[in-house]
């Protein structure tokens, strides 16, 4: 069970970091992640996909998990910000997920991505049909990257 909201000064329901995901999104994938009418709360509380993000550190940590990848990870949101976001997949997955991220760093952004990643029980689940995007301020900056997708199962 995922317990209480996230501390105030996260970036949670930040509306500035809701505009850089929305806008990065928008700017190096070139399709609207969320329709207009939408939020940072929304995107938190309410949205059916999952959302994380990291920095851009040598060894990035997730600065960003939206309730529903919250759900699936099984972490909440002090447990999971702050964590290295190679531990959501298992050391045998690792070496693909880096390949992705490398990529990612290169191209701007990767789709259809599927991997395997791990909740915090152990629990084991399949990603279907990620997307995954640098995070890019309006100059050109990045500030890390970003990870959705709407369809998970069991493995």
């Amino acid at each position: 069970m995922i317990p209480g909201p996230p501390p105030a000064a996260s970036l949670a329901r930040d509306p500035a970091f809701f505009a850089l995901v929305v806008g990065s999104h928008m700017r190096v994938v070139g399709a609207p992640l969320v329709n207009a009418t939408r939020d940072a709360a929304w995107l938190y509380e309410a949205a059916p996909f999952a959302l994380l993000a990291h920095d851009g550190g040598a060894d990035p940590r997730f600065t960003y998990a939206n309730r529903t990848a919250q759900a699936c990870f099984e972490y909440a949101w002090d447990e999971i910000v702050g964590l290295p976001s190679r531990l959501s997949a298992e050391a045998p997955e690792r070496a693909a997920r880096q390949r992705l991220l490398d990529a990612v760093g290169r191209d701007g952004f990767a789709t259809g991505y599927r991997g395997v990643r791990v909740a915090k029980s152990g629990r084991r689940f399949w990603i279907e049909d990620g997307v995954v995007w640098q995070l890019r301020r309006p100059d050109g900056s990045v500030a890390g990257q970003a990870a959705t997708f709407a369809a998970w199962r069991d493995a």
